[in-house]
């Protein structure tokens, strides 16, 4: 009984804090409210202490922090929009750009090269690369290592030229007429930044917000705004000329389509090939392999299953082809552009109770493509996807990975969780270990 009113003073303290917490929290809420829709009024100065300003700015600053906080959780930038701004190496006029090497980077490495900060372009030198940009009839297979890191690449153009990458020649063709609104088999600069639009409705712009800003690694992203649609870049300079009057018919942009392909495909055989005409089937398999869903340990598993079923002594043997050459490299990736008729054949032909050879294969390759894949190439890809050797193709396997390499692992990232999501994902994967 003694401790009674004790305990009755802790009641009311208990309360009293209970009860002005509750009422500082609404406040904070209130001037969350507040701030959010006036970002420090100019009114305050006059009416308020110096010292009462200080405090109100500071409250809004934390409160504005944990509302972009928010905003990320409930946004997270896509793969491809993290890989742009990894890659990306120019600055000009608020807006960050890519240069053709940063380009050819992205598709090939795993990491970009290491650099301080993004280069801020001036006037005069924009004008001067735009000016030395080749014109259409100068495209090579080495346009985009000749340009090197004197071009302007936006995001939006990014999102292209990874669709001219992985898409075959008819799936543009159809895009192109249908954005041909005149009919006169060839689109106008006009015409083609519909295209681009299109391409960018689903994806947020990139714009700095102040040169403290620009070195870093994720850059912003504000708003729903187009990406330098309007402004001369590089490939618009390229294919509609310095005053952007001229046409580009479906002609010219499917040979500016398979020389970037060509280009793209060029640099990887060489990483391999190392000045020799050839590649080994098992660097080959690791081409296939690289960008795929697969982790680490099962390429390798892929790699030495090729390995046993592929002795030195058997390659050695007469008439046995060693080594793939660029020509068939480039053919199979060619095919692999073809990969949805490619797969609806074999689901045609599977529903038939058809086993996948490696006759039932080079034939449905040519039916989708109209290419001939060297048997040697196709042996090859057999051997690797041949889970249990018994000559037949694991098709359904090999369309999924195939398919995941087309995209270049883009696929794989189009779902991403927020940190809370992970979290929980790897607490509960190492629970399970327990």
């Amino acid at each position: 009984m003694k401790n009674a009113p004790l305990n009755k003073t802790r009641t009311i303290a208990a309360l009293t804090l209970a009860v002005s917490g509750g009422a500082t929290f609404c406040y904070l809420c209130r001037q969350r409210q507040k701030f959010t829709f006036n970002v420090i009024p100019t009114a305050y100065a006059q009416t308020q202490p110096q010292e009462q300003i200080v405090k109100n700015w500071f409250l809004w600053k934390l409160l504005q922090e944990d509302q972009q906080d928010l905003d990320g959780a409930q946004q997270p930038m896509s793969y491809r929009e993290e890989r742009f701004l990894s890659f990306a190496s120019l600055e000009y006029a608020g807006k960050i750009y890519m240069t053709p090497q940063d380009f050819l980077e992205s598709v090939i490495q795993e990491e970009p090269r290491d650099r301080v900060r993004r280069r801020y372009l001036r006037d005069i030198e924009v004008k001067k690369w735009l000016t030395d940009t080749p014109t259409r009839h100068k495209g090579s297979i080495e346009l985009f290592r000749a340009i090197h890191d004197k071009g302007l690449i936006s995001y939006t153009e990014y999102l292209f030229l990874l669709c001219v990458l992985t898409k075959p020649k008819s799936g543009f063709h159809i895009a192109f007429n249908m954005f041909d609104t005149d009919g006169n088999q060839q689109v106008d600069k006009q015409e083609f930044l519909v295209l681009q639009r299109v391409l960018d409705k689903t994806n947020a712009s990139f714009q700095t917000k102040g040169p403290e800003q620009a070195d870093s690694d994720k850059g912003d992203r504000e708003g729903v705004e187009d990406i330098a649609l309007y402004a001369d870049t590089t490939l618009l300079v390229h294919f509609f000329g310095q005053k952007g009057k001229e046409n580009l018919s479906f002609q010219d942009f499917a040979r500016f389509m398979e020389n970037l392909q060509t280009e793209v495909l060029e640099l990887e055989f060489e990483e391999y090939a190392r000045g020799m005409p050839t590649i080994s089937e098992e660097d080959f398999a690791r081409v296939l392999l690289h960008y795929t869903q697969l982790n680490q340990a099962d390429c390798e598993e892929y790699i030495e299953r090729l390995k046993e079923r592929r002795p030195e002594e058997k390659a050695n043997q007469k008439g046995c082809n060693q080594g793939i050459v660029f020509k068939d490299f480039r053919d199979f990736f060619q095919f692999l552009n073809h990969l949805d008729d490619f797969s609806m054949a074999m689901k045609l032909y599977t529903v038939a109770n058809q086993p996948v050879s490696q006759e039932l294969f080079h034939r449905a390759v040519m039916v989708c493509t109209g290419l001939k894949l060297n048997p040697h190439v196709i042996d090859t890809v057999f051997q690797l996807f041949d889970i249990d050797g018994d000559g037949q193709l694991s098709h359904q396997e090999f369309i999924s990975i195939m398919k995941s390499r087309l995209h270049r692992g883009f696929r794989s990232h189009l779902v991403k969780m927020n940190r809370w999501d992970s979290f929980k994902a790897c607490l509960k994967e190492e629970m399970k270990t327990k």
